[in-house]
Order: structure tokens, then C-alpha cells, then sequence
């Protein structure tokens, strides 16, 4: 099988199980003031660890819940085995599994899958992006007053002042503001055109790192600023490369 393959394969059975837990008594590993941890999300990132080291055993895995395989290697999986893990936890269906694969640092593939609509995203370096099979294209729209916005606010107190005023600025000019709670499902939603930009201070690069790859493959745009001192720690600005995102920064 190649990249593209065992990644839909593991986004596909992480996708399952997922879907089979939702909805029932989960076992909460950690419980901070903005975010949870779940057994669950260790339970499946293991498991598409498991489906990649079985293909590919020379690779390393970078995911939020640790790392596995060959550290020193070109090849990196990038995983986020639930992102959107508190509204998974309430019952609010809308979360996904982020796959990416980065060799040398230049991502080439992605995948991007949504258990609750059986939505799958994915995209291979120069090449289109694809919805379920179908290719897909950021929107066309050109004034902010005419779109749709989501902004993130992190979890610390300066992400969260700094994510609340750009929503409140944001939300004079734009048609409608979001806070949708998965940075990889905002990210493939500009791309597939029903959103138009994402703004967030502070976000790990497993959020990340398939959509960025996806929106840009539909003709968005994605900026990354690197947090100082934090490795693999962003703040992102990303749209579908049209709308003057600049001017509500």
C-alpha cells in the first residue's frame, strides 16, 4: 500500500472505533480548566500507530498523545488521534482524526476523516484536494462582509484574550462568526468552501498539519508564525486566500 492508503486505513478504523464509543461513560485521563484527555484518544492513536508501523516499521510517529517508531527518520507521521476531543466527550458530533506524513519537513500527504458525517478529506503534495473522492476548492468570496470566520482561542489566558478580541473585531465585519472546537475540521471546511478563514494564536502542529496541506491544495492560503521557545507550537492565519484576512488581525 502507499502513503495516501494506509493513512485513509488508519483514519478509517480510528474513524470506527471512535464512532462505536460515542455517546458513552469515557474514561477521563485529564481534566484541566480548558481541555480534556481521554483514554480514548491514547486508545487510537495507538491504533493507527499500529496500522503505519505495520506498513512502514523504519518510520517515525509524531502524535499528540507520544511517539513511536524510528525517531531518526526522514519519514514522520503527523497524528492527531481525536481533535475535538471535549465536544467528543459531551456528545457534540463534530471531530475528526488528523493524518499527515512529512519527510525532510515538507508535508506530502494528508487526511482528514469525520466519523460522524463519514466525511474523508485528502491531498497529496501537488496534487488536488478530494471530499470523498470529489475535488474540492476553497471559496471564491472576496469581502470579508460576506463570509463565515472561525477563530480559536487556545488554552492559556493570553490565547484566550487574544482569541476573544479578534472575535469581537471579526464579528463587526464578518457574516457570521464561528467557534467550532477542531482546528483540522475548520481547516478542511475552507477548503471544501463551506468556511472562508481561521485564525487562532496558539496550535500544535498535529491540529494542523493535514489541513494546511488540503486548504492549500484548494487554493487557500495558510500563514504560520512560530511560537518562540516551543517547537511545533503556531499561531495560524488561514483562508481561502481571497478575503483581506489582514484587516480584522
Amino acid at each position: 500500500m502507499n502513503y495516501i492508503d494506509v493513512a485513509q486505513k488508519a483514519a478509517r478504523a480510528s474513524g470506527a472505533l471512535l464512532k462505536a464509543n460515542f455517546g458513552k461513560a469515557l474514561e477521563v485521563d485529564e481534566a484541566l480548566h480548558h481541555d480534556l484527555k481521554i483514554a480514548l484518544d491514547k486508545e487510537s492513536q495507538e491504533l493507527i500507530t499500529g496500522i503505519i508501523l505495520e506498513h512502514f516499521p523504519d518510520h517515525a510517529i509524531y502524535g499528540e498523545e507520544g511517539l513511536a517508531g524510528d525517531q531518526s527518520s526522514d519519514y514522520q507521521w503527523i497524528v492527531d488521534p481525536i481533535d475535538g476531543t471535549v465536544n467528543f466527550f459531551y456528545g457534540i458530533p463534530h471531530y475528526c482524526i488528523s493524518i499527515a506524513m512529512r519527510i525532510k519537513e515538507e508535508l506530502t500527504i494528508g487526511v482528514i476523516y469525520d466519523p460522524s458525517t463519514d466525511e474523508l478529506w485528502t491531498v497529496e503534495k501537488g496534487g488536488p484536494a478530494y471530499l470523498n473522492g470529489k475535488e474540492i476548492q476553497a471559496s471564491p468570496r472576496t469581502k470579508i462582509e460576506e463570509s463565515i470566520l472561525f477563530v480559536g482561542c487556545g488554552k492559556t489566558e493570553e490565547a484566550l484574550n487574544t482569541g476573544l478580541e479578534r472575535f469581537r473585531k471579526a464579528s463587526l465585519r464578518a457574516r457570521k462568526m464561528r467557534m467550532m472546537g477542531s482546528a483540522a475540521l475548520g481547516m478542511a471546511y475552507i477548503a471544501t468552501g463551506r468556511m472562508d478563514a481561521y485564525i487562532e494564536s496558539r496550535i500544535s502542529l498535529w491540529d494542523i498539519a493535514a489541513g494546511q496541506l488540503l486548504l492549500e491544495a484548494a487554493g487557500g492560503k495558510t500563514e504560520l508564525t512560530a511560537t518562540p521557545g516551543e517547537p511545533d507550537v503556531w499561531a495560524i492565519v488561514a483562508s481561502n486566500g481571497k478575503i483581506p484576512i489582514e484587516e480584522i488581525l
